[in-house]
């Protein structure tokens, strides 16, 4: 029988804090929230590999460090209000559901999002909302948020998810320029975003955030 207990805490030794992530919320909810339990059946033995869990059609479970680290920057404060967009099965949630007040949690798929909402209450995450509606969309009714975090990268960031951003808060976001990635955290002030480059990562693009092709005449 796998021992997954064991195998959090040598994700946590040898890639979260290798990844300089040190903040104890963050280490302490790696520990605490059973990844195997987020992912299909069948991928469970690789839950705890550091890379990405690949769900299919352009979606992923972001790896363990990428999760960690784009936590470890937005440094997410208790009393706050997090939108969490294309969670799947709810693992990035339940993390963060540690760290925030509440958390909006954003899928497309009626069914998966009802099977994400059951695992979260089943592991105490009483704290997450799951929304279904577009990724592209957000959550606009529950908003506005002092942090977004998407799971998953993007080459365009929608503008409604960007209007959903509170002024003062700030978004995760990792944007893919061919194959090379990069997690920026942005700032809203004033109406304005503000972008800051914080590590280097990969993911594949989430349907919908592609970059729309222009046209010359």
């Amino acid at each position: 029988m796998t021992d997954y207990a064991a195998r959090r805490t040598m994700m946590v030794d040898t890639q979260i804090r290798p990844a300089d992530v040190t903040k104890f919320p963050i280490i302490d909810a790696m520990l605490s929230v059973p990844r195997e339990a987020f992912v299909p059946r069948a991928l469970r033995e690789a839950a705890y590999v550091g890379e990405n869990v690949d769900l299919g059609d352009g979606r992923v479970v972001l790896e363990p460090r990428t999760l960690a680290k784009m936590l470890d920057a937005l440094d997410i404060r208790g009393e706050e209000l997090v939108l969490d967009i294309g969670s799947a099965l709810g693992y990035s949630a339940a993390i963060i559901a540690r760290m925030a007040a509440v958390v909006v949690a954003v899928e497309d798929d009626e069914a998966l999002s009802a099977e994400a909402q059951a695992l979260l209450t089943e592991h105490g995450a009483d704290n997450v909302i799951v929304y279904t509606a577009p990724l592209t969309k957000g959550a606009a009714e529950h908003g506005p948020y002092d942090v977004i975090v998407v799971e998953g990268a993007v080459e365009e960031l929608p503008a409604a998810l960007l209007d959903q951003l509170k002024d003062g808060g700030r978004i995760a976001c990792l944007f893919m320029e061919g194959a090379l990635g990069a997690v920026r955290i942005g700032y809203k002030s004033a109406g304005q975003m503000t972008w800051r480059f914080a590590f280097n990562a990969g993911a594949p693009v989430i349907p919908g955030f592609e970059r729309q092709a222009t046209f010359a005449l």
